[in-house]
């Protein structure tokens, strides 16, 4: 069976692969080299081999050359596309730096305004007191005054109605002496009481017009007092309300949070106590309430700057940087912070006040340092080629506490930044962004 089949392979091959002979011949000799069909068949398929090798490297070579020119030119147009996005990004960054410094001078014109105007407002205050009890002691005087002229007159009438009564009854030359001693008496009582009652009379006047002229001046100082209390509650809310909204865009409760912050700031002491319109057991005025709802929320306004201190609204890090990595899903797991590329080595800053509570490695973070802020807030700093702070170490927002690097697990230099709540992460983006438009 095998031999059939090796004369019909070889009838085949005879067909398409003759038996050849390549005669070599020599001066004294002649030699032949004796090609089989299968040898011409191996030849041939190595040949073709070959060839074909040739023919797709070549393909190969030329088709990675035409790929390689397109990539090039995609990867020079990602180049801008990414150059023109990191310039709009700066261009960005650059109008957000300068509109927190402009509303950074508002804040501080704004509270420059409050303190003249809380001058203005109790000079006023004081002066308005002043004229009411100006006004009191004046009107006490007129009252006096008219009642002393009234007892005058009644005086006088007496004397009249005695002087007629011994004129009528008197005789003889002792009665008239009498009479006339009387009289005399008499008249110049008369002309005492009417000099008196005249100078009552002007007296009572010119208390009555200097009445009149503090009125009018109470008046206009309760006018003026009505425009300061509306200047200072309009620059209380703009003061004050866009320091709210950030708080609470940062999911803070704002009445919470400055509740924790009066508690740790409550001290109080003489010679200077805090200020407050005391209503001395009566019922307060209108001016009084709305005085004390100013103080009020005065003592807010000072309160806010003190809470942003504490909760993590600032940018870890100040130098130029791009954003590699944000908060969420990435790679089928839950990356729970927001990355920050830049040089190895670039300063990494507190974002808030508070405690170091890490600094040291921690498993794949790598160097990290953890601080522990008010309202149960922590932020950690991870992949960080040297750490600048101890355990226990109270640092304050800006403060730098650690150099941007590798470590951990990491596939380049960047900041790892987290920022918890309750043990549990949030978005630290949320806090950025609602301090855009304030700090």
């Amino acid at each position: 069976m095998r031999t059939r089949l090796a004369i019909k392979i070889h009838a085949i091959l005879e067909r398409y692969f003759p038996e050849r002979r390549v005669f070599l011949r020599s001066d004294n000799d002649t030699r032949f080299i004796r090609l089989r069909p299968s040898t011409q068949l191996f030849a041939f398929l190595g040949a073709s081999a070959i060839i074909a090798w040739s023919i797709i490297a070549t393909s190969i070579l030329v088709m990675d050359n035409i790929g390689a020119g397109n990539f090039r030119e995609q990867a020079k147009r990602d180049q801008r596309t990414y150059e023109n996005r990191l310039n709009a990004l700066s261009s960005e960054r650059d109008k957000r730096a300068q509109e927190a410094i402009a509303a950074q001078e508002r804040f501080s014109s704004a509270l420059e305004q409050i303190s003249l105007m809380q001058s203005e407002l109790l000079a006023s205050e004081t002066r308005r007191r002043e004229l009411e009890t100006g006004i009191e002691v004046i009107q006490s005087t007129l009252r006096r005054t008219m009642s002393e002229r009234e007892e005058a007159r009644d005086e006088v009438e007496q004397l009249a109605l005695s002087l007629e009564t011994e004129g009528g009854t008197g005789v003889g030359p002792t009665a008239d002496a009498g009479s006339d001693a009387t009289v005399d008496f008499l008249t110049a009582a008369l002309e005492d009481a009417a000099e008196e009652r005249d100078t009552t009379i002007a007296n009572a006047q010119d208390a009555l017009l200097k009445a009149e002229e503090m009125a009018l001046e109470l008046d206009l100082l309760k006018d003026q007092n009505d425009q300061i209390f509306s200047q200072l509650e309009d620059a209380m809310a703009i003061s004050v309300e866009p320091l709210d909204k950030m708080f609470r865009a940062a999911g803070l409760n704002t009445d919470s949070l400055l509740d924790t912050v009066r508690r740790g700031y409550s001290g109080q002491g003489g010679p200077l106590m805090p200020l407050s319109f005391s209503t001395r057991g009566e019922e307060p005025s209108v001016d009084a309430e709305r005085a004390n709802r100013i103080l009020g929320r005065m003592d807010e306004l000072n309160l806010y700057p003190i809470a942003a201190q504490k909760a993590p609204f600032a940018l870890p890090v100040k130098s130029a940087f791009r954003y590699t990595s944000g908060y969420g899903m990435r790679w089928g797991r839950m990356h729970q912070g927001t990355d920050f590329a830049a040089p190895h080595g670039t300063p990494i800053y507190s974002t808030a006040d508070g405690v170091v509570t890490h600094a040291g490695w921690l498993s794949g973070y790598g160097r990290l340092i953890k601080i522990q802020h008010a309202f149960g807030i922590e932020t950690r700093y991870a992949h960080l080629s040297q750490i600048r702070v101890n355990v226990g170490q109270r640092v304050s927002r800006g403060e730098r506490i650690g150099d941007m690097g590798n470590s951990g697990r990491s596939t380049g230099t960047h900041l790892h930044y987290e920022v918890r709540v309750g043990d549990k992460s949030v978005n630290p983006m949320i806090y950025i962004k609602a301090a855009n438009n304030v700090f």
